[in-house]
């Protein structure tokens, strides 16, 4: 199943003109944060280029992947509805450009564009139900089962059509991969080559392609 459209993509001409007004254009290099769990929000992004990843850390200081996130998606919005800290760091997977608009600007924004209000709210539904997916799989799959339906989500996503099937060139490590899994290095590990004696997929560093999707979803049904 294809990915919704994010949130830039969704703007008719006159709402992203008037976002772009009031926002001002950031780079950020790769491992850059662009904001940080427990600050207070002061403004929400928006990527145009590039991908990241969303975290969080636990008491005793391990990181969690919630979410990878690429360009249109809009980044702080709940912190923009009420007003509280940032509810996640966010740091760039690769080198990022972003529109970057105070939150007085995006509240204006809001107020001003009905239509666009609506628009957010989907969204934030859409990302609750996408919460309750994951932890239904956590309770239902094995690691395998996880490591196949991250990189499913990854091919909805970001993936590209080659020769040899869907390539998905994003810089996750395994590391990373394990935080967003729920799982050890080395679980994750055994899950891929699991996945690539299947001939489900190929593997290099910081690639899969992808070379039978039926036998991915195969391992999360």
């Amino acid at each position: 199943m294809t990915e919704p459209a994010e949130f830039w993509d969704r703007l008719l001409p006159a709402e992203v003109a008037d976002l772009t007004r009031r926002g001002r254009p950031r780079r950020y290099d790769r491992g850059e944060i662009l904001v940080r769990e427990q600050v207070q929000c002061d403004a929400v992004v928006v990527l145009r280029t590039g991908r990241v990843k969303v975290t969080s850390y636990t008491a005793g200081g391990t990181e969690v992947i919630l979410a990878v996130r690429g360009p249109g998606a809009l980044i702080g919005e709940l912190s923009a509805m009420d007003g509280g800290a940032y509810s996640a760091t966010v740091q760039a997977l690769e080198p990022v450009t972003a529109l970057v608009t105070p939150l007085p600007e995006f509240t204006t924004f809001l107020q001003a564009h009905g239509r666009v209000a609506v628009l957010l709210t989907q969204l934030l539904v859409g990302r609750l139900r996408d919460a309750d997916r994951k932890r239904i799989e956590f309770g239902a799959h094995d690691t395998t089962g996880r490591v196949a339906a991250r990189l499913l989500e990854l091919v909805d996503r970001f993936g590209e059509q080659t020769a040899d099937g869907i390539l998905i060139n994003l810089p996750l490590s395994q590391d990373e991969l394990a935080s967003w899994t729920g799982a050890s290095r080395e679980a994750v590990s055994k899950a891929l080559s699991a996945l690539r004696a299947d001939g489900a997929i190929r593997t290099s560093r910081l690639r899969v392609v992808v070379r039978d999707l039926e036998a991915l979803r195969a391992r999360v049904r």
